[in-house]
């Protein structure tokens, strides 16, 4: 038998269709040719659209050119790599230099970009200047002539038969050193990079398809601050009809940026999941939060089930396969129940829903994730398994997952550039867990928040007497009404004013107890710890007695003391805890408050120590006295301690509580170095059930603490600029009868 060898042949034909099939559409197209200038280190690229009306119609002979300042390519690069399809220049040069001189991560390595020419037009002239070279290269490849089957006199042509012409230009006349211009702007053009002509276009343009082409490829770097290590330097897109620069700006950038910090209702910033850890690690509205997978919060959900098993089973016999990634994600509210700069027009809403979860790798774009259109995490389909309270939709959501080609290299990109590979579980993983972390974030603070609305409206009832109103009007209505209509609603007036003195006085009733039950929750921690030593060294004090042999003194006469001054700390405390249960039955009379607060503080003292916090107490003129008791001074300083303490737990820098004791004023400041309160919470942070800490929060402690003062006829407030200390949360006591 012989045999005969054979080779691979491929049709012309062949350009068409991995054209079709991989180069979607312009868009795509577009960004694969300048994809290449930005491995090519260009710091800008010049798109012109050369005989085009104003409404970006082509004619005949329209061209549509692609300049850079980019390295640009060499003979070399031309003859044995571009003209070779599929060649893994890129890919082999990754592996030993991942970066470009600019400390660019190379983004192509599949050599199929070039197929993205034919997709924009028929006749390609590819001009190209290498660094330190006097001349320059051409490079034309025509096939005009032929259709997209690529037959000639009803004879199919191979690849092999279309051919390139390559010709040297002696010195060079295109890219050279003259001025152009760029945008608004005038610059003198580097001797090297790459301008390509395409001519006989295969499409169809319009200004809104330019404008759209535009808006995609100014998103092709992060439009947020991403802080990736991919994008270390300037990369300009500008477009230009002729000679007209046209300064497209649908992106409204700095608009953006400014509803992203000031107007979403939850900032989930410095997003990390560490895959080593097997957690998230976040900032909500700037609070540094850690969620491990193995968390109740994200085994109760659903999803969470559904994909890693009843209490994760899955995660017992595997680790997640993506890799670690960093997120950031602005959550806003759409509802007309919004308050204050959460409360959106039409502009701003519009503006939101252009964008959605963006991808990027390495700081570059993976597309289509993002595009309004986009729900690549299925924030729609799940939306619909919540509660209406939970309610949170796709568009409500801007933000962007980073992920990177060293970090992540099982994550990778289609070949036809259209979002990523279907590697099993690396993906799968990867859309479950930014599922999961979306999940939560519906199910705790968007809800919370949704319930604060409502919490807020039911105040405002409240505070404002809304159904007393209402039944005022009613009766004015019915005056003229029948008698027992007007009888009727007097008499649901009168029993509702009776039962809301009735439910008033019972809050007031139970305020005290409510009190004494955070307050004691507060300080129950370290009595606790102190009480568990004390048990350990009983024990090791009866192990020491049991013992054969002569029991060393010095030692026995160490541990009993210290015991003794461990029970002795836990008796002065729970004195002090007594008194807030005998706060009724106290006698008002003249306390230092100085007193009150360094019980408070040795109370905290070990928590301040653990969580990092320095204290500074300043006392200015004579000593701050108030009439009250030592119940309500106790009251008070724990609630503002453990409120301080929660928020300073969450900062990453300073950690500070500031107090000022001013005896001449009868003043008191407490500030902290937190995060402080938003401005459109300080109507409400001292209503009952309002609360800032999500689901960790009662919202009774400063509730309370401002019931008893004004009880006392003193008063709490937060403090104004002038009295500020701190950066963060500064609130201003008054001990003035009336103040």
């Amino acid at each position: 038998m012989t045999s005969k060898p054979l080779k691979f042949r491929p049709y012309a034909r062949l350009l068409t269709m991995l054209g079709d099939q991989l180069i979607k559409n312009e868009r795509i197209a577009l960004v694969e040719l300048i994809k290449n200038s930005y491995d090519a280190d260009a710091s800008w690229v010049k798109v012109t659209f050369k005989g085009f009306d104003a409404d970006f119609q082509p004619v005949a002979d329209s061209q549509i050119i692609i300049e850079d300042d980019g390295l640009g390519m060499s003979r070399d690069v031309i003859e044995n790599h571009w003209v070779n399809p599929a060649t893994p220049v890129k890919w082999i040069h990754k592996q030993g230099r991942p970066r470009t001189d600019k400390e660019r991560v190379v983004q192509g390595e599949k050599g199929i970009g070039r197929f993205a020419l034919l997709k924009l037009g028929r006749k390609i002239e590819i001009t190209t200047r290498c660094k330190k070279s006097n001349d320059e290269l051409l490079l034309v490849l025509d096939v005009s002539k032929y259709t997209e089957n690529f037959i000639d006199q009803d004879i199919p042509l191979f690849l092999d038969d279309l051919s390139l012409s390559l010709s040297e230009i002696k010195p060079a006349s295109k890219i050279r050193s003259m001025q152009i211009e760029l945008g608004n702007r005038a610059i003198n053009r580097a001797k090297h990079g790459t301008q390509i002509v395409i001519s006989h276009l295969a499409s169809t343009w319009s200004r809104k398809k330019v404008e759209k082409v535009f808006e995609d490829l100014a998103r092709l770097q992060s439009i947020f601050d991403v802080g990736s290590e991919g994008v270390s330097d300037p990369f300009e897109l500008i477009i230009y009809r002729d000679h007209q620069y046209e300064p497209f700006s649908t992106t409204r950038k700095e608009t953006l940026d400014e509803l992203l910090k000031n107007h979403s209702v939850l900032k989930i910033e410095n997003g990390k999941y560490d895959e080593e850890q097997q957690q998230f690690s976040f900032d909500l509205n700037g609070r540094a939060t850690v969620i491990p997978l193995t968390d109740p919060d994200m085994t109760g959900l659903s999803m969470f089930r559904r994909y890693f098993g009843k209490a994760g089973e899955v995660l017992d016999n595997r680790r997640t396969q993506c890799g670690s990634f960093e997120f950031c994600f602005f959550v806003f509210d759409f509802s007309n129940e919004a308050q204050g700069p959460y409360l959106l027009d039409s502009e701003e809403k519009k503006l939101i829903k252009e964008h959605r979860i963006y991808l990027y790798r390495d700081g570059i774009r993976v597309y289509p994730y993002g595009d309004p259109e986009d729900d690549w995490l299925q924030i729609d389909v799940y939306r619909g398994t919540i509660r209406a309270s939970e309610f949170l939709s796709n568009d409500q959501v801007v933000g962007y997952v980073n992920i990177t080609q060293a970090g992540n290299p099982e994550l990778k990109d289609k070949t036809s550039r259209e979002g990523l590979i279907d590697t099993g579980y690396p993906t799968d993983d990867f859309r479950t867990l930014l599922q999961l972390v979306l999940a939560w974030v519906r199910k705790k603070p968007y809800a919370h928040h949704r319930e604060q609305i409502k919490t807020v409206k039911e105040v405002e009832i409240y505070k404002k007497a809304k159904v007393q109103e209402a039944f005022e009007k009613a009766a004015l209505t019915a005056a003229d009404a029948a008698p027992e209509v007007k009888q009727h609603i007097d008499e649901a007036s009168r029993l509702y004013k009776a039962e809301r003195r009735y439910l008033v006085q019972r809050a007031e009733n139970t305020e005290h107890l409510a009190g004494v039950g955070l307050s004691v929750e507060t300080a129950s921690h370290d009595l606790m710890s102190a009480m568990h030593r004390s048990l350990n060294m009983l024990d090791s004090l009866i192990l020491q007695t049991q013992r054969q042999g002569v029991v060393d003194k010095e030692i026995l006469h160490r541990d009993l003391s210290t015991l003794r001054g461990t029970l002795s700390f836990i008796e002065s405390q729970m004195k002090d805890l007594q008194l807030l249960f005998k706060s009724t039955k106290q006698r008002r009379k003249d306390i230092r408050v100085g007193e009150q607060l360094q019980k408070v503080q040795r109370l905290f003292q070990q928590t301040l120590d653990r969580s990092r916090i320095s204290l500074n107490i300043e006392v200015i003129g004579i000593p701050l006295v108030a009439k009250t008791t030592e119940a309500v001074l106790l009251q008070l300083f724990l609630n503002l301690f453990d409120n301080a303490v929660y928020w300073l737990e969450g900062v990453k820098g300073d950690r500070r509580i500031e107090i000022q004791l001013n005896g001449d004023d009868c003043t008191l400041i407490f500030a902290d170095s937190g995060p402080g309160f938003r401005d459109e919470d300080l109507a409400y942070i001292f209503e009952p059930f309002f609360s800032g800490k999500g689901e960790e929060g009662r919202g009774l402690g400063l509730y309370i603490a401002r019931q008893l003062l004004e009880r006392h006829e003193y008063a709490i407030d937060v403090a104004d600029k002038k009295q500020k200390i701190l950066r963060g949360a500064n609130l201003v006591v008054t001990f003035v009868k009336g103040g």
